[in-house]
């Protein structure tokens, strides 16, 4: 069964708790304008959303809809012109740098399209960079864990041109959870796969919400993709136009033809 909510600018951001304790990341009247006077481009024009612990949203809209630009700022990536994002409740408008670098190395993991792997370091390497930059070490039952639900158990000594492009979007999902992290972005991250290991690695992303209780927030223009999540998120022009709860791939058809996507 699914849910279609349309918005206007009145309507609050749908969640299932008002509770700030349920929610992962948010963004409050968050504005993003890139260039000024004739250049101007307005990427974000004060949306609200908020996306709760242990659920897995995928955000989807036309280019320039500005999909891509509210996941850098809810990821700390970007700055916003005005108005506040979180992760939980720290709010990252009142963060230093260094503060934001230790908020965006302990508690947020990021996959990207490109699958941004060093080339020299083998897969178990890649994994755990991240954690030994910071001078931490991974829990092992925990990356054990992890490892085994990527079925890379075989191939932690391999280098990325040894593996394939599956296999190391495989070890970037790894990466992104082997820190535990409080919330996974995720942009287009099936985008340079095809069908077969794209499909792995969406049910992968599924069973980490549904298992782990990850929360995810993914950018995409695939339909197939976006019915991998409990919620879709429509943005057109830089505000949120549609939201779809319980989505199914057909439904997801059905909201791009009707918001002429």
């Amino acid at each position: 069964m699914t849910a279609d909510v349309a918005l206007d600018e009145t309507t609050p951001p749908v969640t299932a708790s008002n509770s700030s304790e349920d929610i992962a990341a948010r963004a409050e009247n968050a504005v993003k304008i890139f260039g000024s006077g004739e250049t101007e481009v307005r990427a974000l024009d004060g949306i609200n959303v908020a996306f709760e612990n242990g659920s897995f949203t995928a955000v989807m809209g036309p280019s320039g809809s500005g999909k891509s630009t509210l996941m850098y700022c809810l990821a700390g990536l970007e700055s916003l012109t005005s108005g506040n994002t979180y992760i939980g409740d720290i709010n990252l408008q009142r963060l230093s740098e260094k503060q934001l670098t230790l908020i965006r190395r302990d508690k947020i993991g990021y996959i990207f399209q490109a699958f941004n792997l060093v080339p020299t370091l083998n897969a178990k390497e890649n994994m755990t960079l991240p954690m030994n930059l910071a001078g931490n070490s991974p829990d092992p039952a925990w990356f054990d864990e992890v490892v085994a639900a990527v079925g890379l158990a075989d191939r932690l000594r391999h280098r990325p041109t040894e593996l394939s492009g599956g296999q190391q979007q495989r070890v970037a999902v790894a990466r992104a959870l082997s820190s535990r992290p409080e919330i996974i972005f995720a942009d287009e991250p099936t985008g340079n796969l095809d069908s077969h290991s794209s499909g792995e690695i969406l049910e992968f992303l599924r069973r980490a919400v549904d298992t782990f209780g990850q929360t995810i927030v993914m950018v995409t223009h695939d339909a197939h993709a976006a019915s991998f999540s409990d919620r879709v998120v429509f943005l057109s022009d830089g505000r949120i136009v549609h939201e779809n709860l319980n989505p199914t791939y057909d439904s997801i058809i059905d909201n791009i033809r009707s918001l002429g996507e």
